[in-house]
């Protein structure tokens, strides 16, 4: 696979300005993306199993790659749930397919939220991790209106070697998350 456009802005651009930025004394201190997990929870799945196979085939559609059923750890008997049975699914993305995912997230999904002003830029988790849930997955160019049963959404955890909050804000912002003002 071809390098892409955000590894290479990464690599070219980004690092440089840490560096400067951070004062790291080495290269290999400068924050990375590690990976991107896509999860989506479809308490629905047990008793709907169109549902699940719907929700499979969009996020294998969104990030490229087939997702994986996850399934219930324990019986829930207010949610009807049994042990084993489907309550959702996820994709890990890693190299190029992550950066490839990356870049639409941020430069074609995001930007066709209805009222978008930005990313909430508190949602770091205090290690330089960041989650971004989503309503709806029309936001995706590749979901056509027509192909949907049900809106649904979804979580997206970027995971990154940050040691603070504050380097992996400075990463994503260079890499074009669009984080809004407090």
């Amino acid at each position: 696979m071809a390098t892409t456009r955000l590894k290479k802005t990464y690599q070219e651009t980004i690092v440089p300005k840490l560096v400067n930025q951070f004062q790291y004394t080495n290269v290999h201190q400068v924050p990375k993306l590690v990976k991107v997990t896509v999860n989506r929870g479809l308490g629905e799945a047990a008793q709907n199993a169109k549902a699940l196979e719907a929700s499979l085939s969009e996020i294998a559609l969104i990030t490229a790659q087939k997702p994986v059923v996850t399934r219930a750890k324990k019986a829930i008997a207010g949610f009807k749930i049994r042990q084993g049975m489907p309550v959702g699914i996820m994709v890990t993305l890693r190299g190029e397919r992550m950066y490839a995912f990356l870049d639409r997230l941020i430069n074609l999904a995001l930007p066709r939220i209805r009222d978008f002003r930005g990313v909430s830029p508190k949602s770091f988790d205090g290690r330089g991790n960041y989650t971004l849930g989503l309503r709806e997955q029309l936001i995706f160019p590749e979901v056509e209106y027509d192909s949907i049963d049900q809106i649904r959404g979804m979580d997206i955890s970027i995971i990154t070697t940050a040691n603070t909050d504050e380097e992996g804000r400075a990463l994503l912002k260079e890499m074009g998350m669009p984080f809004r003002d407090q």
